[in-house]
């Protein structure tokens, strides 16, 4: 009784100090916008419904896409816009629920894409450098795959009916997309021309892409499937022969295009294996596409990694932009009435980063959040769109520069006109890298690979004269590396649509697969046989 009279009197207490701080609340804070825009905010999140179940699954991986990038892109983004740029938000940035994510691989407290990747498709973690297989194998060890190959959420959409999807602007054998369809023992097995020869008896991860419906129909007892429908981003070298004949860019000045020394001509067997799909190669080929009676495509738009977004219309053929591969593969995936599940692929946020371009790496941000506002716009309720990370970047926003201040500028401070300076009497900049091959002037270039045909400038440099808000300055870094490095802080995951409200807290990695799969229902009939 004593507890209980103590209950409602702490009840009663708790009321009347509500009520007494809502009177203290001034007229000036309360008509205040701040005040007022986080008040609507979190009515919306009481108000908000919740569902369970979805039609469809989009899951958005920005490669390299840590808390740091987020924030800088937020900024540059409002900048172009010619606002102060730290009160927007990337369009996914809006989604209603949020939560922190883990990374380490098995054996690696900084992770690679691979080992992460793996563990949003399986639910299983597994080691640096290995694509769908537990962290039994031995990297590099072909027969150590040999039972341990983990089955994926995208495989399990293919074993229930779904069309399923996989978009990059990385080489489609890359980790990150490899990891939705590929077993191999090493990332690096791309094509045959990449592998040793002890891994003969191991398919390359090219040849899988290609082989995918019949792989998987083997790999579980009475499946029957009718394969990826979408597959679209670079890489064409990994599926051509070594031969001049078989170039796709006839003015390649550096030879061959492929890479395959095994002679097979691997877009031309998927055209075999798929009589009613469609396999394009430039923007022409790609404006072509009509997502109304086309069943399937491959596009394999560079040789390597499709260009950086700042480059991509220097591309000779031309390539299309991240936000209308989602919009196109979206149209063609939604004509399945069973739904679908899409990963998309912003890769090259990673590679600005590891070039120490700031520049590069928040600019095709920019653009993965145009893709992500495209994916909204194109789907309903019914699609539940989650868009994450695998790891992040060693890449720092740091000293105090007013609001509004250019975030790829020099640092001012609040109050004054002109550049900080630190101890060493040099200005600095805002952003900044802790390790890789440091300071670059390229001045207008924005191809950021450009830096890897310098020498290395680590530590300390006079920014008195140089424009760092130029696209090809190359932030300064204080260890000396051949490309910066992953980071090993948590990332961040941002969901919306059905099933959205379980993207709570600090999860593990392997929670993604769980999102993905409780939202769709993929393991109902499978997933006892992972």
């Amino acid at each position: 009784m004593k507890m209980k009279r103590l209950a409602v009197c702490c009840a009663a207490a708790f009321a009347v100090s509500a009520h007494v701080h809502g009177q203290a609340l001034s007229s000036a804070q309360t008509s205040n916008s701040w005040f007022s825009d986080a008040e609507a905010s979190i009515a919306a999140k009481v108000a908000r419904t919740q569902s369970d179940s979805a039609k469809n699954v989009i899951l958005f991986v920005g490669d390299g896409m840590g808390i740091s990038t987020l924030t800088a892109a937020r900024i540059l983004e409002g900048q172009l816009k010619g606002n102060n740029g730290e009160e927007g938000y990337l369009s996914f940035e809006t989604f209603p629920y949020t939560a922190l994510v883990k990374t380490y691989n098995v054996d690696a407290q900084t992770p690679d894409s691979a080992g992460t990747m793996t563990a949003m498709m399986s639910g299983v973690k597994t080691d640096v450098g290995t694509i769908g297989i537990d962290e039994d194998v031995v990297r590099g060890d072909c027969s150590s795959a040999a039972g341990n190959e983990l089955v994926t959420a995208l495989e399990l959409a293919e074993l229930k009916g779904l069309s399923t999807g996989v978009v990059s602007t990385a080489r489609i054998t890359h980790a990150t997309p490899a990891a939705t369809y590929a077993k191999s023992a090493d990332r690096n097995w791309e094509d045959n021309s990449d592998m040793p020869a002890a891994a003969d008896a191991c398919e390359d991860i090219a040849s899988q892409l290609i082989n995918f419906e019949a792989n998987l129909e083997a790999r579980i007892d009475g499946a029957d499937v009718d394969g990826i429908e979408v597959a679209m981003g670079g890489g064409r070298r990994h599926f051509i022969p070594k031969d001049t004949a078989f170039n796709v860019e006839k003015d390649v000045a550096a030879g061959a295009e492929g890479d395959r020394t095994d002679g097979r001509d691997l877009p031309t067997e998927w055209t075999s294996l798929y009589q009613n799909g469609v396999y394009v190669t430039d923007q022409t080929g790609f404006d072509a596409v009509n997502t109304e009676t086309t069943e399937r495509l491959l596009g394999l738009f560079n040789e390597s990694h499709m260009q950086y977004e700042a480059d991509r219309d220097k591309d000779i053929a031309g390539e299309p932009s991240l936000a209308d591969m989602t919009d196109k593969a979206i149209a063609i995936l939604d004509n399945n009435q069973n739904g679908f599940f899409l990963m998309v692929e912003s890769g090259r946020i990673d590679h600005g980063h590891h070039a120490g371009s700031a520049y590069s790496a928040l600019t095709d941000t920019i653009e993965f959040a145009k893709a992500v506002q495209a994916a909204v716009e194109a789907t309903g309720d019914d699609t539940l769109i989650l868009v994450t990370a695998d790891h992040s970047h060693v890449f720092t926003i740091a000293g105090y520069p007013k609001r509004g201040n250019p975030i790829l500028g020099k640092v001012v401070a609040v109050g004054s006109t002109t550049p900080a300076t630190a101890s060493d009497g040099m200005p600095y900049t805002t952003l900044g890298y802790t390790n890789g091959l440091g300071f670059a002037e390229l001045g207008t270039e924005t191809n950021a690979d450009a830096r890897y045909d310098m020498a290395a400038d680590n530590g300390r440099v006079d920014l008195s004269s140089v424009n760092t808000e130029t696209p090809g300055y190359h932030q300064e870094a204080l260890i000396p590396l051949g490309s910066e490095t992953h980071a090993g802080e948590d990332i961040s995951i941002h969901a919306m649509g059905p099933g959205a409200h379980k993207a709570q807290g600090t999860v593990e990695q392997s929670v993604v697969f769980h999102l993905i799969n409780q939202a769709l229902a993929l393991d109902t009939e499978y997933g006892d046989r992972q």
